[in-house]
């Protein structure tokens, strides 16, 4: 069986079963198919969109987000851990340090810390490339 959504000429909308989605096409051929509202003989399908349950695709997606989410913040967690074991904490000295790093060209100290919005644009202006990375507490 299959239900469709109908529309008369005088755009009455009404659904009606058919027990094979071909039934329709001959009926209407036939001109045995008529509005429950004005009895016109002049139908169509109306749009339809196909039943699906609800709770089981919004389980799948919260479950698939949740594993999604999950899986994003294990690799920032891993790439937090990575900076702190690898790079040198400057704090809030960041726009300083990254400055002194950048100009002497043998330097190959690598760091992290902090800036301003305004500081930020500064180093850009200055052609330093920044990397900004979200900060994911462990325990969160």
């Amino acid at each position: 069986m299959i239900k469709y959504n109908l529309k008369c000429h005088n755009n009455h909308e009404f659904e009606s079963w058919f027990s094979e989605s071909c039934e329709f096409e001959k009926l209407n051929k036939k001109k045995l198919l008529d509005c429950i509202y004005c009895s016109s003989k002049n139908i169509k399908k109306s749009i339809m969109a196909p039943m699906i349950s609800a709770n089981k695709r919004k389980e799948n997606n919260h479950h698939k987000h949740g594993k999604f989410l999950k899986d994003e913040k294990k690799k920032l967690i891993n790439l937090r851990n990575y900076i702190e074991k690898n790079f040198e904490f400057v704090g809030e000295n960041f726009s300083k340090k990254v400055r002194d790093i950048y100009y002497d060209k043998n330097s190959t100290k690598t760091i992290y810390g902090t800036t301003t919005a305004k500081e930020r644009r500064e180093l850009v202006e200055e052609g330093i490339d920044l990397l900004s990375i979200p900060w994911i507490e462990k325990d969160n």
